[in-house]
């Protein structure tokens, strides 16, 4: 194939991968739908048949032939719509699969949620929902295709047969249907694109009120952000209603059009029956005429339907088509272990000096605690082992590992360094979709390594459970071990983790830091621990202070005689009171 053919942000691309699946689906389609003739063509002979049994030239035996034979024909096709549905399933899902793949992937490694200026989580969550709904709209035109395509020109075809001047002027209807759909489209587009953009701000600003409720209150705002939530969540009802006007109450008015065609039936049809027509019809010509008819009004309907879900599915392949574009594989990229040095880095911000000339070097294996001040900088500097550094930081020194400045790097960078921020960015899919995003593998280890193990088993489905938008229903203990979890499951030879602790009690970061030790020590990992809590930093390997832009890194047991700042913190800590570090 060439590079277009084997593009993920080309739907043809997905196609080809599902060709097998599609092939059955094709088989099974066009059988169940050329099938579907059958039924009307039985339930006009099962007529004329009850006709003549009245007359007296058939028996009841007659009619139970013609019914076990009806019975055997239809569950033959409808065994082919068993598979034919079977198989669509299975095809949309994979592609559901691979598109999350690309953007996870894309939007963990590729830096996508930093350059659109985004929180990451939040951008997921939006692009999770997109490829939903796009991939619904691949699954209903795949299936449309041959439920109402192939089935339209077979029911077209029979028509046709039996009276060819009725069928043109019966005919006439079902493209009103499509015009009326064509000229909803843009209406349907812009509407459904309206109702999404209020449920965005109606979701900002719930999260808003709860997450800001005691202060508002405190302030006494909190009847005025009341007030305003209610108009958010009124501008989102009416917009969600017009959506739906135009994707669900039209579905009536497009069948009531399509049956139209219904009224020449009876009175030409009737005519043929009585010999005064334009062909000579039996009862039975006449039931199989209108059943058919019925039938192609009925997906002449689905038709217009589908063609709205289409225009769905593109305004969300339209948003998530920038995420799919093909990104390096930095996995295979992951440097050997080797040391880690900082060798006299500063950083400011304006005038304002954050730290300086920090040096220490770390080996494969050990954890290095990062603490100071509320201020000092201690985000920031782990921020500085990623590629994006803040825009107005200016720093100097150099950070290498295995002798090359990371700066050097370009894009091996990411494969070395593993990064945990201390903002939660979780999107609504499963706790294991937010953890594997889209790599394979086995969590079990991972799992028990941030002791999320004991809470999964308290879950209804366990890893797979759905956590809401941003985690909204986990805990903050919980949101901390799935962002832990996330980061040493997509490990890297250094990993930076910005307090994950903060919202853990002291036995599980006991039982986690214990664990990270032994995975680091077996695994060969550089842990460079930011942290307001000290607790742990006795076992550490060296602990960088940060105080007032000042900087010792020193073991645990030598920074606490000779820094009285540390000491005080440590102290208030561990032997009664809190002192946030």
């Amino acid at each position: 194939m060439d590079g277009k053919s084997r593009d993920p942000a080309r739907i043809s691309t997905y196609l080809r991968r599902e060709w097998r699946p599609l092939l059955i689906v094709t088989i099974t389609g066009i059988l169940y739908n050329i099938g579907m003739i059958a039924g009307p063509w039985f339930e006009g002979q099962m007529a004329q048949c009850l006709a003549d049994i009245i007359g007296g030239s058939k028996t009841a035996h007659d009619m139970a032939v013609l019914a076990l034979l009806y019975a055997a024909v239809i569950g033959l096709v409808q065994g082919s719509r068993f598979l034919k549905r079977l198989y669509v399933r299975k095809f949309a899902n994979h592609i559901n699969r691979d598109m999350k793949k690309n953007i996870y992937h894309n939007l963990v490694n590729g830096g996508l949620s930093a350059k659109n200026g985004e929180n990451q989580g939040s951008l997921m969550t939006k692009a999770v929902d997109d490829v939903d709904d796009c991939v619904e709209g691949i699954r209903k035109f795949t299936t449309e295709i041959f439920d109402t395509g192939v089935v339209m020109i077979a029911y077209i075809a029979m028509l046709l047969h039996y009276d060819v001047r009725l069928t043109l002027i019966v005919l006439i209807f079902p493209p009103v249907t499509y015009y009326i759909a064509n000229k909803l489209k843009k209406p349907v587009t812009e509407s459904t694109k309206r109702a999404r953009v209020s449920m965005e701000h109606l979701n900002e600003a719930t999260m808003d009120r709860v997450s800001n409720a005691l202060t508002y209150r405190v302030y006494g705002q909190e009847e005025n952000r009341g007030i305003l939530y209610e108009q958010y969540l009124q501008d989102y009802e009416r917009k969600s209603i017009r959506a739906n006007i135009f994707t669900t109450v039209m579905q009536p008015l497009y069948q009531v059009i399509s049956l139209t065609g219904a009224l020449f039936i009876i009175l030409l049809g009737s005519r043929n029956v009585l010999g005064t027509g334009w062909v000579s019809w039996n009862i039975a010509a006449f039931s199989t005429f209108i059943a058919c008819y019925g039938r192609l009004s009925e997906k002449s309907s689905h038709a217009a339907k589908l063609f709205n879900a289409v225009q769905k599915a593109r305004v969300s392949w339209v948003r998530i088509e920038p995420f799919l574009h093909e990104m390096p594989d930095r996995q295979q990229k992951i440097a050997d272990p080797a040391v880690l040095t900082v060798d006299d880095v500063s950083a400011r911000i304006g005038q304002r000096v954050l730290f300086e000339h920090v040096s220490f070097t770390a080996q494969p294996g050990q954890i290095i605690g990062i603490t100071g001040a509320v201020a000092s900088g201690k985000t920031i500097f782990g921020k500085m082992f990623l590629p994006d550094a803040q825009a107005d930081l200016e720093d100097s020194g150099t950070i290498s590992y295995g002798g090359a400045a990371l700066s050097q790097l370009a894009g091996d960078q990411i494969s070395a360094v593993g990064y945990m921020g201390h903002q939660p960015e979780l999107f609504s899919g499963s706790i294991a979709d937010n953890i594997c995003m889209g790599r394979e593998g086995d969590l079990d280890e991972i799992l028990q390594c941030v002791c999320l193990d004991t809470d999964l088993a308290q879950f209804p489905d366990g890893a797979d459970t759905l956590i809401g938008g941003s985690g909204a229903r986990l805990s903050g203990g919980q949101t901390d071990r799935v962002m832990l979890a996330r980061t040493l499951y997509h490990e890297r030879p250094v990993i930076v983790l910005d307090d994950p602790f903060s919202a853990v009690d002291p036995k599980t970061e006991s039982r986690i830091f214990a664990n990270l030790k032994q995975r680091a020590d077996r695994h060969h990992l550089i842990i460079l621990l930011i942290s307001h809590r000290l607790a742990m930093f006795p076992q550490t390997d060296g602990v960088l202070f940060l105080d007032g832009g000042q900087t010792m890194y020193a073991p645990h047991g030598r920074l606490y005689r000779e820094s009285g700042s540390y000491r005080r913190i440590y102290d208030l800590q561990t032997k009664g009171g809190t002192c946030d570090a």
